[in-house]
Protein backbone atom coordinates (compact mmCIF):
# COMPACT_ATOMS: atom_id res chain seq x y z
CA UNK A 1 0.00 0.00 0.00
CA UNK A 2 0.95 3.43 -1.46
CA UNK A 3 1.01 6.14 1.58
CA UNK A 4 0.18 9.18 0.96
CA UNK A 5 3.74 10.64 2.36
CA UNK A 6 5.37 8.23 -0.13
CA UNK A 7 3.46 8.95 -3.14
CA UNK A 8 4.44 12.77 -2.47
CA UNK A 9 8.41 12.22 -1.85
CA UNK A 10 7.59 9.62 -5.16
CA UNK A 11 6.23 12.85 -6.54
CA UNK A 12 9.05 14.94 -5.36
CA UNK A 13 11.39 12.95 -6.53
CA UNK A 14 10.03 12.94 -10.14
CA UNK A 15 9.76 16.68 -10.24
CA UNK A 16 12.97 17.63 -9.77
CA UNK A 17 13.98 14.76 -12.23
CA UNK A 18 12.28 16.87 -14.55
CA UNK A 19 14.20 19.95 -14.23
CA UNK A 20 17.36 20.51 -16.29
CA UNK A 21 20.28 18.52 -15.15
CA UNK A 22 23.07 18.49 -17.58
CA UNK A 23 24.83 16.25 -15.92
CA UNK A 24 21.97 14.04 -16.35
CA UNK A 25 21.12 11.84 -19.71
CA UNK A 26 17.29 13.19 -19.68
CA UNK A 27 15.25 13.07 -22.77
CA UNK A 28 14.43 16.39 -24.40
CA UNK A 29 10.79 16.14 -23.06
CA UNK A 30 12.19 16.45 -20.04
CA UNK A 31 14.01 19.80 -20.03
CA UNK A 32 13.28 22.69 -18.89
CA UNK A 33 13.49 25.62 -20.75
CA UNK A 34 13.61 29.24 -20.66
CA UNK A 35 13.58 32.85 -22.84
CA UNK A 36 14.75 36.12 -21.61
CA UNK A 37 11.27 38.49 -22.61
CA UNK A 38 13.86 41.17 -24.22
CA UNK A 39 13.86 38.75 -27.15
CA UNK A 40 10.16 39.67 -27.51
CA UNK A 41 10.36 43.04 -26.03
CA UNK A 42 8.24 44.66 -28.01
CA UNK A 43 5.19 42.11 -28.49
CA UNK A 44 5.14 42.49 -24.80
CA UNK A 45 4.39 46.07 -24.89
CA UNK A 46 1.94 45.89 -27.80
CA UNK A 47 0.42 42.00 -26.59
CA UNK A 48 1.44 41.34 -22.99
CA UNK A 49 -0.83 38.74 -22.72
CA UNK A 50 -0.84 37.16 -26.22
CA UNK A 51 3.26 37.11 -25.93
CA UNK A 52 3.51 35.65 -22.77
CA UNK A 53 0.76 33.03 -23.92
CA UNK A 54 2.39 32.38 -26.75
CA UNK A 55 5.39 31.88 -24.83
CA UNK A 56 4.22 29.39 -22.51
CA UNK A 57 2.71 27.33 -25.55
CA UNK A 58 5.88 26.85 -27.11
CA UNK A 59 6.76 25.12 -23.72
CA UNK A 60 8.96 27.21 -22.31
CA UNK A 61 9.14 26.90 -18.48
CA UNK A 62 10.37 30.28 -16.93
CA UNK A 63 10.92 33.59 -18.10
CA UNK A 64 13.49 36.54 -17.13
CA UNK A 65 11.88 40.07 -17.61
CA UNK A 66 14.04 42.85 -19.23
CA UNK A 67 11.39 45.52 -18.72
CA UNK A 68 11.50 47.48 -14.88
CA UNK A 69 11.15 50.88 -14.97
CA UNK A 70 9.63 53.39 -11.90
CA UNK A 71 8.70 50.10 -9.59
CA UNK A 72 6.92 48.60 -12.26
CA UNK A 73 7.48 45.55 -14.56
CA UNK A 74 5.93 46.07 -17.89
CA UNK A 75 3.78 48.87 -16.27
CA UNK A 76 2.54 46.35 -13.55
CA UNK A 77 3.27 46.10 -9.79
CA UNK A 78 5.44 43.41 -9.27
CA UNK A 79 3.21 41.05 -7.40
CA UNK A 80 0.55 41.68 -10.59
CA UNK A 81 3.19 40.87 -12.82
CA UNK A 82 4.38 37.64 -11.28
CA UNK A 83 0.73 36.67 -10.65
CA UNK A 84 0.30 37.38 -14.60
CA UNK A 85 2.95 35.30 -15.67
CA UNK A 86 2.42 32.79 -13.16
CA UNK A 87 -1.44 32.20 -14.44
CA UNK A 88 0.12 31.04 -18.05
CA UNK A 89 1.90 28.21 -15.90
CA UNK A 90 5.59 29.89 -16.01
CA UNK A 91 7.86 31.09 -13.31
CA UNK A 92 8.91 34.84 -13.33
CA UNK A 93 12.80 33.89 -12.39
CA UNK A 94 14.95 36.88 -12.95
CA UNK A 95 15.23 40.20 -14.00
CA UNK A 96 17.46 42.23 -15.84
CA UNK A 97 17.79 45.81 -13.84
CA UNK A 98 19.26 48.62 -16.07
CA UNK A 99 20.59 51.86 -14.61
CA UNK A 100 21.13 50.11 -10.94
CA UNK A 101 22.89 52.21 -8.99
CA UNK A 102 23.99 52.63 -5.23
CA UNK A 103 20.98 55.22 -5.17
CA UNK A 104 18.81 53.07 -6.60
CA UNK A 105 19.56 49.56 -5.39
CA UNK A 106 17.35 49.40 -2.66
CA UNK A 107 13.95 50.16 -4.20
CA UNK A 108 14.80 48.28 -7.03
CA UNK A 109 16.05 45.26 -4.29
CA UNK A 110 12.24 45.44 -2.78
CA UNK A 111 10.85 45.67 -6.29
CA UNK A 112 12.43 42.53 -7.46
CA UNK A 113 11.44 40.75 -4.01
CA UNK A 114 7.75 41.45 -4.14
CA UNK A 115 8.04 40.38 -7.90
CA UNK A 116 9.30 37.03 -6.07
CA UNK A 117 12.34 36.62 -8.28
CA UNK A 118 15.49 34.49 -7.68
CA UNK A 119 17.76 36.92 -9.11
CA UNK A 120 18.42 40.23 -9.90
CA UNK A 121 20.96 40.91 -12.88
CA UNK A 122 23.16 43.96 -14.43
CA UNK A 123 22.62 43.33 -17.86
CA UNK A 124 25.45 45.88 -18.83
CA UNK A 125 28.17 48.15 -16.95
CA UNK A 126 26.56 51.72 -16.02
CA UNK A 127 28.74 55.15 -17.30
CA UNK A 128 32.03 54.85 -17.40
CA UNK A 129 32.59 52.03 -15.53
CA UNK A 130 33.03 50.42 -18.46
CA UNK A 131 35.95 52.88 -19.87
CA UNK A 132 38.79 51.81 -17.68
CA UNK A 133 40.43 49.13 -15.36
CA UNK A 134 39.80 51.72 -11.99
CA UNK A 135 35.92 51.62 -13.50
CA UNK A 136 35.93 47.98 -13.31
CA UNK A 137 37.18 47.74 -10.15
CA UNK A 138 34.13 50.20 -8.81
CA UNK A 139 31.62 48.04 -10.79
CA UNK A 140 33.47 44.94 -8.59
CA UNK A 141 32.63 46.61 -5.71
CA UNK A 142 29.34 47.71 -6.38
CA UNK A 143 28.28 43.86 -7.35
CA UNK A 144 29.53 43.11 -4.24
CA UNK A 145 27.05 45.58 -2.40
CA UNK A 146 24.30 44.70 -4.70
CA UNK A 147 25.05 40.99 -3.88
CA UNK A 148 24.83 41.55 -0.08
CA UNK A 149 21.27 43.43 -0.31
CA UNK A 150 20.24 41.08 -2.53
CA UNK A 151 21.35 37.97 -0.40
CA UNK A 152 19.42 40.16 2.45
CA UNK A 153 16.02 39.85 0.60
CA UNK A 154 16.58 35.85 -0.62
CA UNK A 155 18.21 36.61 -3.67
CA UNK A 156 21.22 36.61 -5.83
CA UNK A 157 22.53 39.80 -7.66
CA UNK A 158 24.34 38.92 -11.10
CA UNK A 159 25.96 40.26 -14.38
CA UNK A 160 25.50 39.64 -17.38
CA UNK A 161 28.12 40.06 -20.17
CA UNK A 162 28.21 41.64 -23.45
CA UNK A 163 31.73 41.73 -25.67
CA UNK A 164 32.95 44.91 -24.07
CA UNK A 165 34.58 43.69 -20.85
CA UNK A 166 36.57 40.97 -22.96
CA UNK A 167 38.31 43.70 -24.55
CA UNK A 168 41.71 44.82 -23.45
CA UNK A 169 42.92 47.46 -21.06
CA UNK A 170 46.43 48.15 -20.42
CA UNK A 171 46.69 43.99 -21.64
CA UNK A 172 44.39 42.91 -19.21
CA UNK A 173 40.93 41.53 -20.05
CA UNK A 174 38.54 43.90 -17.91
CA UNK A 175 36.12 40.97 -17.04
CA UNK A 176 38.69 39.03 -14.96
CA UNK A 177 38.75 41.60 -12.87
CA UNK A 178 35.30 41.63 -11.85
CA UNK A 179 35.11 37.80 -11.46
CA UNK A 180 38.54 37.50 -9.02
CA UNK A 181 37.45 40.79 -7.00
CA UNK A 182 33.67 40.00 -6.42
CA UNK A 183 32.88 37.32 -3.66
CA UNK A 184 31.28 34.04 -5.02
CA UNK A 185 28.98 33.90 -1.93
CA UNK A 186 27.57 36.84 -3.64
CA UNK A 187 27.71 37.45 -7.18
CA UNK A 188 26.85 34.94 -9.57
CA UNK A 189 27.44 35.60 -13.69
CA UNK A 190 24.79 35.59 -16.23
CA UNK A 191 27.43 34.24 -19.13
CA UNK A 192 26.37 35.29 -22.94
CA UNK A 193 27.40 32.64 -24.84
CA UNK A 194 27.38 34.90 -28.40
CA UNK A 195 29.29 37.73 -26.41
CA UNK A 196 31.50 36.33 -24.81
CA UNK A 197 32.46 34.66 -28.45
CA UNK A 198 32.12 37.82 -30.25
CA UNK A 199 34.74 39.29 -27.59
CA UNK A 200 37.44 36.89 -29.12
CA UNK A 201 37.31 34.70 -25.91
CA UNK A 202 35.80 30.86 -25.33
CA UNK A 203 33.27 29.93 -23.12
CA UNK A 204 34.82 26.32 -22.51
CA UNK A 205 38.27 28.45 -21.38
CA UNK A 206 36.14 31.27 -19.14
CA UNK A 207 33.89 27.96 -17.28
CA UNK A 208 37.11 25.94 -16.92
CA UNK A 209 38.61 29.14 -15.60
CA UNK A 210 36.40 30.05 -12.92
CA UNK A 211 34.12 26.81 -12.62
CA UNK A 212 30.81 27.56 -10.35
CA UNK A 213 30.59 31.13 -11.46
CA UNK A 214 28.06 30.68 -14.22
CA UNK A 215 25.11 30.17 -12.49
CA UNK A 216 22.64 31.47 -15.28
CA UNK A 217 23.51 30.99 -18.52
CA UNK A 218 22.61 33.11 -21.82
CA UNK A 219 21.52 30.90 -24.82
CA UNK A 220 22.58 32.55 -27.97
CA UNK A 221 24.28 32.12 -31.30
CA UNK A 222 26.55 34.18 -33.33
CA UNK A 223 26.85 34.92 -37.08
CA UNK A 224 29.64 34.66 -38.83
CA UNK A 225 29.98 38.97 -38.95
CA UNK A 226 29.94 38.89 -34.82
CA UNK A 227 26.06 39.19 -34.62
CA UNK A 228 23.63 37.37 -32.33
CA UNK A 229 21.56 35.12 -34.29
CA UNK A 230 19.20 32.00 -33.34
CA UNK A 231 20.26 29.27 -32.28
CA UNK A 232 21.94 26.20 -34.86
CA UNK A 233 22.01 28.97 -37.34
CA UNK A 234 25.27 30.91 -36.12
CA UNK A 235 28.44 29.13 -36.08
CA UNK A 236 29.05 28.84 -32.09
CA UNK A 237 29.74 25.00 -31.55
CA UNK A 238 27.56 24.68 -28.51
CA UNK A 239 28.29 20.87 -27.87
CA UNK A 240 31.43 21.25 -25.95
CA UNK A 241 29.87 24.54 -24.00
CA UNK A 242 26.28 21.99 -22.59
CA UNK A 243 29.33 19.12 -21.48
CA UNK A 244 30.44 21.65 -19.17
CA UNK A 245 27.08 23.11 -17.67
CA UNK A 246 27.67 21.36 -14.28
CA UNK A 247 30.96 22.31 -13.85
CA UNK A 248 30.03 26.08 -15.01
CA UNK A 249 27.80 25.72 -11.93
CA UNK A 250 24.54 26.27 -14.37
CA UNK A 251 21.37 26.52 -12.71
CA UNK A 252 18.83 27.59 -15.18
CA UNK A 253 19.12 29.51 -18.80
CA UNK A 254 17.46 31.65 -21.01
CA UNK A 255 17.18 32.01 -25.03
CA UNK A 256 17.71 34.95 -26.16
CA UNK A 257 18.26 37.03 -29.33
CA UNK A 258 18.68 40.59 -29.28
CA UNK A 259 17.99 41.68 -33.18
CA UNK A 260 15.78 38.80 -35.00
CA UNK A 261 16.47 39.56 -38.43
CA UNK A 262 15.66 36.05 -40.40
CA UNK A 263 13.07 35.19 -38.21
CA UNK A 264 10.36 36.87 -36.07
CA UNK A 265 10.68 36.88 -32.69
CA UNK A 266 8.65 35.05 -31.65
CA UNK A 267 10.20 32.15 -34.21
CA UNK A 268 13.58 32.73 -33.30
CA UNK A 269 12.33 31.62 -29.70
CA UNK A 270 10.67 28.81 -31.21
CA UNK A 271 13.52 28.01 -33.26
CA UNK A 272 16.27 28.31 -30.47
CA UNK A 273 14.03 26.17 -27.86
CA UNK A 274 13.61 22.96 -30.58
CA UNK A 275 17.50 23.22 -31.40
CA UNK A 276 17.98 22.88 -27.54
CA UNK A 277 15.79 20.23 -27.16
CA UNK A 278 17.29 18.63 -29.86
CA UNK A 279 21.31 18.95 -28.96
CA UNK A 280 21.28 19.34 -25.56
Amino acid sequence: MVTRRDFLKKAGIAAAATAFLPSLDFKPAGIKTGLILYTVRNEMISDTDGTLKAVADMGYNWVEAANYSNGLFYNLKPADFRKKVESFGMQLLSSHNGGLNTSNIDKVVADCSEAGLKYVVLPSLPGDWGKSLDGFKQAADFFNLAGEKCKNAGMKFGFHNHSIEFKKIDDQIPYDLLVTRTDSKLVIFELDLCWITAGDQSAVEYINKYPGRYTLLHMKDMSSDKKDATMGEGTIDFKPIFALTKKAGMKYFFVEQDNCKTHTPLESARISRDYLLKNM
